[in-house]
């Protein structure tokens, strides 16, 4: 029988026919694709980092950056170094916070809850700076329309629940005023502002709802909606916006907000199993990241076995997977590729000491600038999921002939342009615990595996093999009758 590799949904048993494990890969039309590995892409910063962002100014000048607790960095794609660009006398970002980014025109904005709202002028600029003398000691930023919006002021006075936005058209200007429509709004009844995104229109996510800020013009300039009661979001680093629509974590799995509602992607799919996965008490360290190419919402997080994972959505599937990442933060950045290669000949790529060492093949679509890619930091040093695909492991649902005793005599991957080797687990009752012995078994040079495993149920853990594999489709499995007395 032919056994298509269809949804994984832990939350779901596996003799429904939902697959029982998607691990280092990714959810595509038919089957799954391979989840690269994390490779380094800079040198060491002289700390620890906690968040990296890229932007280009209108004139293409390209930048990658990153924040720590202290400073802040470019990266120099000459050499890889990370170059101090801190304002003189450097930061103090509070304990769990972590530097986030904005770019409005050619200015880059950075605010991390301890500072003034910082400023880089990427056509000029080589450190970067206090956007105004009175601009706020915001923990988020985004853009909405023609304004740069904050949120949670953490200033000599804190206002956990203030949104405040810049004068119309001037981020430098913050003096509250009818002429410039620059102002503030204290939102009275949902708890802490959570994070922002922006476009046009802005939402605030709350401790307990979701806020809408629209434009309405003198006197009022935004006027503001609940859009959701009682439920916002629990993780402000969980918080992402992709061709308008917005995602987040809230206190009982993933949702998505187009603006004028909230609506679950994870129920009764793979909400119990990410809860019973997650350290809740670590979920600070989350982190998000985009990678439209394959049209995935990726979440960094940390899981109850100390290792740091990624549960990985497919948007235009509504499908999910997971993974283990060797990274401290995850982000989306188009200037990992471009700032890093921009103008290099072959001879050019000796900063990475030989082609074998290179992040990625020269075939690589990370070599042509201007994509988004999934990147992020580890210790000091930023990272690029550009490598050769990780492990994956898929685990089939549980198989039988009408629940009745059979043999498992063969298997054959059905892996595009590649192979696999398995593990097999047989059991009598789908009450007995499905742990799997650990024999792997390897196809042959025809794909063909035998084997020889009875019981009533089956299951078979693939993991794909070749290092171009593509997309692992399913398994060929027999199985046959076996009688009883």
């Amino acid at each position: 029988m032919m056994v298509p590799f269809g949804e994984w949904m832990p939350d779901q048993p596996g003799a429904t026919g939902a697959i029982t494990d998607a691990k280092n890969v990714v959810p595509q039309a038919n089957g799954y694709g391979p989840l690269p590995q994390v490779e380094e892409w800079s040198d060491s910063a002289s700390e620890n980092l906690n968040a990296v962002a890229s932007a280009r100014s209108p004139t293409g000048v390209l930048k990658l950056f990153a924040g720590g607790a202290t400073k802040l960095f470019s990266l120099d794609p000459t050499d890889k170094s990370m170059d101090n660009v801190s304002k003189t006398g450097n930061y103090t970002t509070p304990d769990r916070q972590r530097w986030r980014f904005a770019q409005f025109g050619s200015r880059v904005i950075a605010a991390n809850g301890g500072a003034r709202v910082q400023g880089f002028l990427l056509d000029s600029s080589t450190l970067f700076a206090d956007l105004a003398a009175d601009a706020p000691k915001s923990r988020y930023v985004t853009v909405v329309r023609d304004f740069v919006v904050c949120g949670y002021d953490n200033g000599s006075t804190i206002y956990p629940n203030r949104v405040q936005w810049s004068a119309l058209g001037d981020e430098t200007n913050w003096t509250p005023a009818a002429t410039t429509q620059a102002d503030y709004q204290d939102i009275p009844d949902a708890g802490d502002v959570r994070g922002l995104t922006g476009g046009e229109y802005g939402l605030v996510f709350m401790e307990r709802g979701v806020v809408r800020m629209s434009y309405s013009g003198s006197p009022l300039v935004f006027q503001f909606d609940t859009i959701a009661t009682g439920q916002g979001c629990l993780e402000p680093n969980s918080i992402i916006k992709y061709a308008g629509i917005s995602y987040f974590l809230s206190e009982d799995g993933f949702y998505v907000c187009d603006g004028q509602s909230i609506k679950s992607i994870s129920t009764e799919k793979v909400d119990r199993w990410f809860f019973n996965d997650l350290d809740i008490a670590r979920t600070y360290s989350m982190s998000v990241a985009v990678e439209p190419l394959r049209n995935l919402i990726v979440w960094s997080y940390p899981s109850v076995d100390s290792v740091q994972k990624v549960i990985i959505y497919n948007f235009n599937l509504n499908k999910w997977s997971y993974g283990e990442a060797n990274i401290d933060y995850i982000a989306s950045s188009t200037a990992i590729a471009s700032a890093t290669t921009a103008g290099y000949t072959l001879e050019g790529l000796d900063i990475f000491g030989s082609i074998d060492s290179l992040p990625a093949s020269l075939d690589s679509y990370t070599w042509t600038g201007g994509q988004l890619l999934m990147t992020g930091v580890k210790g000091a040093k930023i990272v690029a999921f550009s490598g050769d695909p990780a492990t994956g492991v898929i685990g089939t649902p549980d198989l039988s002939i009408n629940g009745m005793p059979s043999v498992c005599t063969l298997v054959r991957p059905v892996v595009d342009n590649g192979s696999g080797s398995i593990q097999i687990l047989s059991r009598k009752l789908l009450s007995t615990f499905p742990q799997y012995p650990t024999t792997t078994y390897t196809a042959n040079s025809d794909n063909r595996i035998s084997v020889r495993s009875g019981g009533n149920y089956h299951r078979i853990a693939l993991t794909p093999t070749g290092s171009d594999w593509k997309t692992a489709i399913g398994v060929d499995v027999t199985l046959v009758p076996q009688g009883v007395r």
